[in-house]
């Protein structure tokens, strides 16, 4: 017989233990929800190196008890070219500051940091380890999950978020589609580096190569997340030194990107992805299954959004079921409807952006993408692209979590 999870109408089983199922499950226990969390490795753990987080996924963590004190420092974030020279200067804007009472907009942490901050939230017993999904069946009134270990177990509502190859959003909707989008990221972070301006990181970029970085903090101790992003194809060959790799691109690069080379171990402080996206979806419900996080967006390297996006998705989608029992599923669609009303159209925007910019900056055939940099260097296109496309939306979303807001 499947396992009782909690009280009839307020159980949610969330497949996947990383930072979207554990914003997701905070948010429902917040909300007064039973929730077990489905993890099919021996512990949750966050793996990559630094991520950045911006003030709305900021909001959202300090609204589950999180203390940002400590957590990272407001960066200025500057778009150059490779031999240094200033683009764009992205703003901070004053009204978002002063409502949400966090200052700037991205702040730099190290993945396992700000995660383990995330775990230590969690309630005792709520996460199950060891317990890999196979499949679901659904009921008028509740829908059975089954794991390879034998396990099953009942719930009201069964939230995917298991990943960019998700097993539930797969039998909900479908082969995915998954396809490589020309890029690869080589995502690092080292310690301090001291005479580096604070408060100050850049996006950078030649004909073919994105090199960028950020100040960062890890366990309160500063640092430096770095990254070079390069064209790239599903089966492309993996360089067997990476660190002779990384330093050929960024030899004649402008400092300080060529002294993280190193100040770096390539052994704990590198990782590399292939980066794969999968069409837009319109819907991420159907019936008592819906999907957070890359389980339905995988996220571009070039919105720097994917594990924030994936933790608003949590917030917002247990908002719009406070209060519902959870065995009404017309209820529950209607919940289910009024997440996907704000969150589809706007992560698709930036999914769909993140995916022109990789193609923009390393797709672009060598004499074509000179009259790129030109344009780049010498008009304000970037600046119209960037402030239209990334800044304007997410300062409109950030603007109405008003319940959220600090100032007045």
């Amino acid at each position: 017989m499947p396992s009782p999870q909690g009280r009839p109408g307020k159980r949610v089983a969330i497949v996947g233990g990383g930072p979207g199922a554990i914003s997701t499950g905070l948010a429902f226990i917040q909300r007064g929800y039973d929730v077990s969390i489905y993890e099919r490795q021996p512990e949750c753990k966050a793996i990559g190196g630094a991520v950045l987080l911006s003030t709305p996924v900021l909001a959202i963590l300090r609204s589950y008890g999180l203390d940002l004190n400590n957590v990272g420092a407001p960066t200025v974030t500057y778009f150059k070219n490779k031999a240094g020279t200033d683009r764009v200067k992205l703003p901070f804007n004053a009204e978002v500051e002063r409502r949400m009472g966090i200052k700037g907009w991205h702040y730099g942490v190290l993945r396992s940091s700000i995660f383990q901050k995330m775990l230590d939230l969690v309630p005792e017993g709520v996460i199950h380890a060891d317990h890999e999904f196979t499949s679901y069946t659904e009921h008028d009134d509740c829908i059975e999950l089954f794991f390879k270990n034998g396990h099953r177990v009942t719930a009201d509502i069964l939230i995917g978020a298991d990943g960019i190859r998700s097993r539930v959003s797969q039998q909900v909707f479908g082969d995915p589609g998954l396809f490589h989008t020309g890029i690869r990221l080589w995502l690092a972070w080292c310690d301090h580096i001291p005479d580096i301006p604070p408060n100050y990181g850049f996006i950078s970029h030649d004909w073919q190569h994105q090199a960028s970085f950020f100040p960062m903090l890890h366990d309160g101790k500063p640092g430096f997340e770095w990254w070079v992003v390069e064209p790239s194809w599903d089966g492309k060959p993996v360089p067997d030194d990476p660190k002779a790799h990384l330093t050929a691109i960024l030899k004649d690069w402008a400092q300080p990107m060529p002294r993280f080379l190193e100040v770096t171990d390539f052994n704990t402080q590198v990782y590399r992805w292939e980066i794969f996206n999968r069409p837009s979806m319109k819907k991420w419900s159907k019936g008592r299954v819906v999907c957070v996080g890359d389980a339905v967006h995988p996220v571009s390297p070039y919105a720097a959004y994917g594990m924030g996006m994936a933790i608003e998705d949590g917030y917002f989608l247990a908002r719009e079921l406070d209060g519902v029992d959870l065995r009404d599923l017309r209820a529950v669609n209607a919940g289910f409807e009024l997440y996907e009303k704000l969150r589809v159209d706007y992560v698709n925007h930036h999914m769909e952006f993140a995916r022109f910019s990789g193609r923009m900056f390393h797709s672009i055939p060598r004499p074509f993408a000179y009259l790129r940099d030109w344009i780049f260097d010498y008009t304000p296109v970037l600046s119209n692209l960037l402030n239209k496309n990334y800044l304007k939306t997410a300062e409109e979303e950030t603007l109405r979590l008003t319940e959220l807001h600090v100032g007045v």
